[in-house]
C-alpha cells in the first residue's frame, strides 16, 4: 500500500509539471525564438562581417579589436556613463522625495499617483521632441521660468556642456513609475518602528535615517539597478533630439549615446557584425556595473528577517 500511494504521487507530480509544461509552452517558444535564438546569432555575429546584403565573413575577433579603436566608441561609452551616473540619482532621490509628499496626501494620494504616472504614458518620441520645445535656448518654457527669477539660462540643446545635463533633467518626466514603487514601499514600513523611534525622541530626520531608509533599502536597491540598466541603454529620446531625419540645427556629439552608436552602426552603416559587438560589450558593461552595485547592496540592503549580527 504504501508504495502504491507513492506511485500515485509520483504520476500525479508528473501530470502536474508536463500541464504546466504544456500551458507556458507558448512563453518558452517565444523565448526560444525571439530572445535565445537571436542573442545567440548575434554572438555569432560579432564574429563576423556581415552587411545584410551579403552572406556573414568570419573574421574571428576582429570587431571586438576595432573597438578598441574606434573613438567614437569611446566617447558613446563615456557619453553614456556621464548620462547614468547623473540621472540615476536624480531619478531615485526625487522619487523618493514626492514618495514622501504623497504620504502626507491622505485622501488626495490616489489622484497625485495618477497625476505623477501619467507622463509614463508619453511616447518617447514625444518626449524627445518636447525636449526641444522645453529647452530650447531662446524661446524655449525652461529659459523663460529662469529669466522671470533673474537666471540666464543656458543653451540646453547647442551647448555641449549642457546637453547631457538637458537629457537628464528631460528624463526626470517619467519617473512617476518609481515614486509610486516607492509609494508603495512606504505605506508597508510597521507603523510601530515610527512609534518607538518617537518614544525614544529620534527626530524626523532621525527617523528617516535609521527607520524608513533601511526598511525601504530593498526597494531603493532595485530602482538603483533597473534605472541604471535603462540609462545604459537610453536612445529614442536623445535620438528623436539630436539624431532625426535631416536634423542640421543641433550639435549631436554630446548626444551620441552608446546605443545611438551602435544603432547607426546597424542601420545606417550596415556594419551588423561591428554592431553585434557593441552589443555584446554594452552586454558585459551592465553585467560589471550590476555586479558591484549587488556586491555593494549587499552591505547595505537590509532584508527583514535578517539576523543584524
Amino acid at each position: 500500500m504504501p508504495g502504491t500511494r507513492v506511485h500515485t504521487l509520483r504520476s500525479r507530480n508528473r501530470r502536474q509539471t508536463r500541464n504546466a509544461l504544456l500551458f507556458i509552452s507558448p512563453w518558452i517558444l517565444g523565448f526560444l525564438i525571439f530572445t535565445l535564438w537571436p542573442i545567440l546569432y548575434s554572438g555569432y555575429l560579432s564574429l563576423t562581417d556581415y552587411d545584410v546584403l551579403n552572406d556573414p565573413n568570419f573574421v574571428g575577433l576582429a570587431n571586438y579589436r576595432e573597438l578598441t579603436q574606434d573613438p567614437r566608441v569611446l566617447l558613446s561609452l563615456r557619453n553614456t556613463l556621464y548620462y547614468a551616473a547623473l540621472s540615476v540619482p536624480l531619478h531615485v532621490g526625487i522619487a523618493l522625495l514626492l514618495a514622501l509628499l504623497l504620504m502626507r496626501a491622505r485622501r488626495a494620494t490616489g489622484f497625485f499617483r495618477t497625476v505623477f504616472y501619467l507622463p509614463n504614458m508619453t511616447p518617447p518620441v514625444a518626449v524627445g521632441i518636447l525636449l526641444l520645445l522645453l529647452f530650447n535656448g531662446h524661446n524655449g518654457l525652461v529659459n523663460a521660468v529662469l529669466g522671470f527669477f533673474g537666471i540666464p539660462g543656458p543653451d540646453w540643446t547647442t551647448d555641449s556642456t549642457w546637453i547631457k545635463p538637458g537629457l537628464v533633467l528631460m528624463s526626470l518626466w517619467t519617473l512617476g513609475g518609481s515614486t509610486i514603487i516607492l509609494l508603495a514601499a512606504l505605506n508597508n514600513v510597521p507603523r510601530d518602528l515610527y512609534d518607538a523611534a518617537l518614544v525614544d525622541g529620534a527626530s524626523a530626520w532621525r527617523r528617516f535615517r535609521t527607520v524608513t531608509v533601511p526598511m525601504i533599502s530593498g526597494t531603493l536597491f532595485f530602482l538603483v539597478i533597473v534605472n541604471t540598466i535603462a540609462a545604459m541603454q537610453s536612445f529614442t529620446e536623445a535620438y528623436t533630439a539630436y539624431f532625426g531625419a535631416g536634423n542640421t540645427t543641433y550639435s549631436n556629439d554630446a548626444a551620441l549615446f552608446y546605443v545611438i552608436y551602435l544603432f547607426r552602426q546597424a542601420f545606417e552603416y550596415l556594419n551588423m557584425g561591428f554592431a553585434s559587438a557593441m552589443a555584446w560589450l554594452l552586454f558585459a558593461i551592465i553585467m560589471a556595473i550590476t555586479a558591484v552595485q549587488y556586491v555593494v547592496g549587499r552591505k547595505l540592503v537590509f532584508y527583514e528577517g535578517e539576523d543584524g549580527g
